[in-house]
């Protein structure tokens, strides 16, 4: 396996950072070549998009993916982290007869669509050299900017009245939200427990969450790590099946079907010419179903962003030999 390069879907158990299973797959894999696209939070679940070998390359063009959770959100209770793991800050309560249908509906409706946005304390944002949550745990205060995330959806499925224990021993009557979101890269969605108990006016904190899909991703493509360590034990490296590089690309980027002539001149360091209306991250697939490289197609002629396979005239049929450089 150390030679194979490819994406593994995991379901991130409860407690691991994202640090923890990529240690983890690198073991499994028998490569330190292993990276994640996007982080977890140790108390969530749920889908963790790795890069395998030469895979570790595409994951620059999966972070900003799209992304999908279920989640629990307590009202009634505000905590310092803005998630279970923290103090609590504040705990006015939140009897469910308090938290009207309509009342609900509308702070709902105010943090859907394209919104702003002021991340978590406890984010990995750097202020000053220093990550937010560095600074927080030491007790220092720190002022992040609010910036422009996307909420696509954001339903209440269940709603369920439930009493708190705090820690002097007193209990709080809250609410806990069962919902479902899908948020574009960068969104918190401890931010918006926290957004949603302020506009009602009670406070509010994530009690659970699961990542349930990554772009096309999710988890009907994801395996357990314990079944993944399962495996390697029973029948060896060889028995952990990775999404193949092409077939990764076709599932996440714009394809462009390259000649056998372009992939060489690709490989050389040269530009091909951009298919009209293309982004700025085009996998570029040659005859023989190769991922040769993601092409930046904004301008006239493309330029590789990343080259995959250093495609010779041999290996991709190609009578035609390389022109000169252009663009």
């Amino acid at each position: 396996m150390s030679d194979a390069s490819g994406l593994l879907v995991v379901d991130k158990p409860a407690g691991w950072t994202s640090h923890d299973v990529v240690a983890r797959a690198r073991r499994l894999c028998g490569t330190r070549r292993v990276g994640h696209a996007g982080t977890l939070d140790p108390m969530a679940t749920g889908v963790l998009v790795l890069g395998v070998g030469r895979a570790t390359k595409l994951l620059t063009f999966l972070v900003g993916l799209d992304k999908e959770y279920t989640a629990t959100i307590r009202l009634g209770q505000a905590t310092v982290t803005d998630d279970a793991e923290g103090e609590v800050t504040s705990a006015c309560g939140a009897p469910d007869a308090a938290v009207t249908s309509a009342a609900l509906t509308d702070a709902v409706s105010a943090l859907t669509g394209d919104i702003q946005q002021v991340p978590s304390s406890v984010s990995a944002i750097k202020v000053n050299g220093e990550r937010s949550y560095a600074t927080v745990r030491k007790g220092g205060v720190v002022d992040l900017p609010a910036r422009p995330v996307t909420v696509s959806r954001f339903d209440v499925l269940a709603r369920r009245p439930a009493v708190a224990e705090m820690p002097d021993g007193a209990a709080v009557d809250v609410l806990d939200l069962d919902i479902v979101v899908a948020v574009s890269s960068g969104t918190y969605v401890r931010a918006l427990a926290r957004d949603l108990g302020e506009r009602l006016g009670v406070g509010g904190h994530l009690t659970a969450l699961r990542r349930t899909r990554v772009g096309r991703f999710d988890l009907a493509t994801a395996s357990p790590l314990d079944d993944l360590s399962g495996r390697v034990e029973q029948a060896g490296v060889g028995s952990l099946t990775l999404i193949s590089l092409v077939d990764a690309a076709r599932a996440q980027l714009e394809v462009h079907e390259i000649s056998g002539a372009e992939a060489v001149r690709l490989g050389h360091g040269q530009r091909i010419a951009s298919r009209p209306g293309c982004g700025d991250a085009v996998a570029a697939i040659d005859p023989a179903g190769r991922l040769v490289a993601v092409l930046d197609e904004t301008a006239t002629m493309a330029r590789a962003r990343v080259v995959f396979e250093p495609a010779t005239a041999a290996s991709t049929g190609a009578s035609q030999a390389p022109h000169p450089a252009s663009g």
